[in-house]
């Protein structure tokens, strides 16, 4: 029995991902910070479970791995799609948001790894994390100095992980969306002019469905994957190609 942990499975690309391994038959712990949201996306997806969390929270991150391993024995994969999308132009930009973006984004895949990768040395068989980063990992939008610097961190951080947890058997990889219909992305896709500027820069002119992600998602949690590490995944239909 294959176990893994999503983050921000309430919506998007995280109850995306959960859908996703539990169709494959994985045990599935569904965690976010929306109480209502989870347990919905959790009750669609047999054996799973969920559990509210703030990934900023050690304490309360460290005790969602706990319930973890106490209630089926393992852990084998963990996925972390909890983020935030807030910003301003850098000289509009409150450290207050700065800090928010850098906590829920960064900070909070810290958090989950480190977690993650306790229990997984602890049980001595190894495992896959999955850090799910940006485009922006490697560029920036305008306006978007927050998001932008938090997905530099998450892009660095897979890698430092990476190098570290490798002795441990531990495989540690990053996916790069490009713009993704998610509630997150909503209000820009909604807007005619600002989705067009943003379909210009996309070869395959489109937006990726939450599921395309996901599907990279469970690939990098699978045995398909043993030799992969440290690696950054793009998901953007072409962007960074350009």
């Amino acid at each position: 029995m294959t176990v893994s942990l999503v983050t921000g499975a309430g919506s998007g690309i995280g109850a995306a991902t959960a859908r996703t391994l539990g169709s494959r038959g994985d045990q599935v712990v569904c965690a976010d910070i929306d109480e209502e949201s989870v347990d919905s996306v959790a009750a669609g997806i047999p054996g799973s479970v969920s559990m509210t969390v703030d990934v900023t929270d050690e304490k309360q991150t460290a005790e969602l791995f706990r319930h973890t391993i106490d209630r089926f024995g393992g852990l084998d994969a963990v996925v972390t799609c909890a983020g935030v999308e807030t910003g301003a132009p850098a000289l509009d930009l409150d450290v207050v948001t700065l800090k928010h973006v850098i906590d829920v984004n960064l900070v909070g895949s810290f958090l989950t790894a480190q977690s993650a990768a306790h229990a997984m040395r602890d049980q001595g068989q190894g495992g896959s994390i999955v850090l799910i980063g940006s485009i922006n990992s490697h560029m920036a939008f305008p306006g978007s100095m927050a998001y932008s610097a938090s997905k530099g961190g998450v892009l660095m951080l897979g890698r430092a992980l990476a190098v570290d947890l490798a002795p441990f058997g531990i495989r540690v990889n990053v996916i790069g969306p490009g713009v993704t219909n998610t509630p997150m992305s909503a209000a820009s896709l909604a807007d005619s002019d600002r989705r067009a500027a943003l379909m210009s820069r996309v070869p395959l002119g489109r937006p990726a469905e939450p599921d395309e992600i996901a599907a990279v998602a469970a690939f990098l949690t699978s045995e398909a994957a043993s030799y992969m590490t440290g690696a950054f995944i793009p998901v953007d239909g072409g962007w960074l190609a350009r």
